[in-house]
């Protein structure tokens, strides 16, 4: 009697998922979420539509893991921006770690996050919820530093450290949209720079 074939478990994949998962990170980094085709996203990739699905799922779980992929190596700055010694450091890292990420040859210009949630139609509101809800954590990260520089002196008692923050992610958007647009690198710091100026001091 001839034993049954042991069941095969199908091809290997024949491509290294990160190599094809930095690829999409550009290609949504570049257009947003609404405007990166699957045929723009596979091309980049150098796979076909049923090598991303069974390698990444649908479009929307490739965008999330590129959108982790991003946050772990383009926005590490605003994490180390956090443990500056005092809240004008903090400021001056945050923003100058933005500079760098936004304006830099390694990747295409702005933010991913801004530029999705921006062109996000009705089709990918899951995505720009997660992306403001990303967003409200950083958020509550620089609200919560500068709460403790207020507690230790290190700002004026006049100074609303949720303001604050706001303030700050306003000019971290803003520099997100010109950098996006092509502004040049030195005109970004010069934002950088008068931004520190005004800054409040103890």
């Amino acid at each position: 009697m001839i034993p049954p074939a042991a069941p095969t478990r199908g091809r290997p994949r024949e491509f290294c998922t990160d190599t094809a998962l930095a690829a999409a990170l550009g290609v949504f980094w570049s257009k947003g979420y609404d405007g990166a085709s699957m045929a723009d996203l596979t091309e980049a990739m150098g796979i076909n539509k049923p090598s991303l699905y069974a390698a990444f799922g649908n479009k929307e779980q490739l965008f999330r893991r590129a959108l982790d992929l991003y946050e772990a190596e383009k926005l590490a700055y605003t994490r180390e921006a956090l443990t500056e010694p005092t809240a004008r450091r903090v400021a001056e890292y945050y923003l100058r770690g933005a500079v760098e990420a936004q304006t830099s040859s390694c990747g295409p210009k702005g933010c991913m996050g801004v530029i999705s949630a921006a062109a996000c139609g009705s089709e990918g509101s899951s995505i720009k919820a997660d992306i403001m809800q990303r967003r409200a954590s950083s958020h509550a990260a620089l609200v919560e530093r500068f709460r403790r520089a207020s507690a230790e002196g290190d700002l004026p008692g006049h100074v609303d450290p949720e303001a604050l923050t706001l303030f700050m992610c306003t000019l971290l958007q803003g520099m997100a949209v010109l950098a996006g647009g092509g502004a040049a690198r030195a005109d970004l710091e010069r934002v950088v720079d008068t931004s520190l100026m005004v800054w409040p001091t103890a």
